[in-house]
């Protein structure tokens, strides 16, 4: 009889570790292959910590900068195999499930015409590119080939913006719409720190398309085309300032962009010279008033109301917690990106309307949007 309960409990265990060991290959399976397109922006480290966390597969880097990839294998332990001095190189050896680009912005178009007609989908970091042109031929690639052109900002994974989103679109909480307001930025990309690296291509409009207007102008404009279901502005107007010239001596460093539409407002304010980070977002609709205070954080009053009610938005859906999931849902045709945050149309016209904001800062005019 005990002979015969051993035997059992083998069995089971032996079932259940199998089971185990098939979970865990599968799990293992589902994790994304990726390259990464560039070193040069700061925002690597999120992708670096994921690899680091085993989330994440990364089978080749493209950087030919020697300082920037002795820095990353030594801090990541990662094998000289996996370096290349371009993507084009790395291409012809790997077939990754997509691209992630950390470079200039400038910098953007290229990967996308070394990925797409390889079938391989690309995901920047925000914003999609420094002119409309470009925008438009990475669009049209996109089509030709049929890959995903996906935008990454911080804020699209902000269960704060998320839940707001719900409450005012679909829920209806604060009536229709009239007044968005966005504030982001910091004291300045110099003062915070960042690496010489990034810096260098942040401070020069030739290869980051302009300074605190495109920096942090792109978050607002971005979160507005959602907000509006995905419709361009009637027009643009924006004021820049240059209020640290001697520090960043191309390029503005402060913005306020204007954004007419047929029923509401959208004020963008950008700015290297905040007295510290920020990035939330006010919302006025006819019956109320929503703030997205921070990541997790938001803030209500409704009319008739005297206090504000401030509380902790509900964790996001998994697919809407970090852009490796969303990705991976992407890829999988598990969604539909179109007019979610990081879709291509959402960020056509985030490029346009930061195009026309800064045409508008120049002359000092309003610019329509055709």
């Amino acid at each position: 009889m005990t002979t015969y309960l051993i035997r059992c409990f083998f069995r089971a265990n032996g079932f259940i570790l199998c089971f185990l060991l098939i979970s865990c290959a599968v799990k293992a399976q589902q994790k994304l292959n990726v390259a990464v397109a560039g070193l040069t922006h700061d925002h690597v480290y999120l992708i670096m910590n994921s690899y680091q966390k085993a989330e994440v597969n990364i089978i080749g880097i493209a950087e030919n900068n020697p300082e920037l990839v002795k820095r990353f294998k030594d801090r990541y332990k990662i094998p000289d195999s996996i370096f290349y001095n371009n993507l084009t190189d790395l291409l012809k050896k790997e077939k990754p499930d997509v691209v992630l680009a950390y470079n200039a912005i400038s910098e953007h178009l290229a990967v996308v015409e070394a990925a797409a007609p390889l079938g391989i989908s690309v995901m920047v970091e925000k914003p999609l590119a420094i002119t409309v042109k470009q925008a438009e031929r990475m669009a049209e690639l996109a089509a030709q080939y049929k890959v995903h052109i996906l935008t990454n900002y911080e804020t699209t994974w902000y269960s704060s913006n998320q839940e707001l989103y719900k409450d005012v679109k679909e829920a209806n909480t604060i009536g229709a719409l009239r007044k968005i307001i966005v504030h982001d930025g910091h004291q300045g990309p110099k003062e915070i720190g960042v690496s010489a690296e990034f810096l260098s291509w942040l401070t020069d409009p030739n290869q980051n398309g302009g300074g605190a207007l495109v920096d942090f102008g792109c978050y607002g404009a971005n979160l507005m085309t959602w907000l509006m279901d995905g419709k361009a502005p009637i027009s643009v107007s924006a004021i820049t300032h240059q209020i640290k010239k001697d520090v960043y001596p191309n390029v503005d460093d402060d913005a306020t962009i204007l954004l007419e539409y047929p029923s509401a407002t959208g004020i963008i304010e950008a700015s290297w010279n905040w007295p510290f980070s920020i990035k939330d977002m006010e919302v006025f609709g006819a019956n109320g008033y929503m703030q997205a205070v921070n990541d997790k954080t938001l803030r209500l009053k409704n009319n008739g109301k005297d206090e504000y009610k401030i509380y902790q938005a509900k964790t996001s859906k998994p697919i809407y917690s970090n852009h490796l999931s969303y990705l991976s849902a992407v890829l999988k045709g598990e969604i539909n990106p179109v007019n979610d945050l990081s879709s291509l149309s959402n960020n056509l016209i985030v490029v346009k309307i930061l195009a026309a904001a800064k045409k508008s800062a120049q002359t000092g005019k309003k610019v329509i949007l055709k």
